[in-house]
């Protein structure tokens, strides 16, 4: 079964009740994770909305109300650390990390960081978005890491995404406003889809030109597992 995740990620806005909320809804549309960033003042300075970011970041202060939220839920959760010491902050609570396409970008070199070194220590699964086939790096062929093909562009339009090597992949990271991108990446094969959402697309949240809501996710989950079981 495709493994989907609603990336929550700051347009929780730093609201632990809509964060809750997006939990919930989450898994009433039938995602199968969530997933929350976190990072430190230092990572996001040169944003024009840095202190919205902050209050957005899974921190020692919110971490066991998200992971309680979730557990209530019962769906999964993990997330994305954006510094060294956001990996022993999040390990306990997740099966699961992500490294982030910027991160990710010293593999394209063969090269790696203290960051991503950490997260692989950790005896969690690996989710790294890419631009470039996996399978041209070294580190492809590690068992723990799962590659998530990506454009790096907020937002992207249907006809930028290249879809001709998605089966080098294990799934695919979405930036574009359509939902008919991600159910096209499952269609050919992906078996992790991971979409921004909203709670409305009315307000200002950061990541709104490229979140579905409510009602889109619902729409483009259903049309995954409505392709799973026809191929069943």
């Amino acid at each position: 079964m495709t493994f989907v995740v609603a990336e929550i990620g700051i347009n929780w806005d730093g609201n632990l009740e809509l964060a809750k909320e997006m939990i919930l809804q989450s898994k009433k549309c039938g995602c199968n994770a969530v997933k929350f960033q976190a990072f430190t003042e230092e990572t996001v300075k040169e944003h024009p909305e840095k202190n919205r970011l902050i209050k957005s970041s899974i921190s020692k202060e919110n971490i066991e109300s998200i992971h309680k939220f979730a557990k209530n839920a019962n769906i999964e959760w993990f997330c994305t650390p954006m510094y060294l010491d956001a990996v022993s902050l999040i390990e306990p609570f997740v099966k699961k990390i992500k490294i982030r396409y910027g991160d990710g970008k010293i593999l394209f070199e063969n090269k790696s960081s203290k960051l991503i070194d950490a997260i692989l220590r950790t005896e969690k699964d690996v989710i790294i978005s890419s631009e470039i086939n996996p399978k041209k790096l070294k580190i492809y062929n590690n068992p723990k890491i799962k590659w998530l093909n990506v454009v790096p562009k907020y937002p992207c339009t249907f006809e930028e995404i290249n879809f001709t090597e998605i089966n080098d992949f294990n799934g695919y990271s979405n930036h574009c406003p359509n939902i008919i991108a991600p159910i096209t990446a499952s269609i050919l094969g992906a078996n992790i889809i991971e979409v921004h959402i909203t709670s409305d697309k009315k307000q200002k949240f950061i990541d709104n030109p490229v979140s579905f809501d409510y009602n889109e996710l619902e729409q483009m989950v259903n049309q995954i597992r409505n392709c799973e079981r026809i191929k069943k």
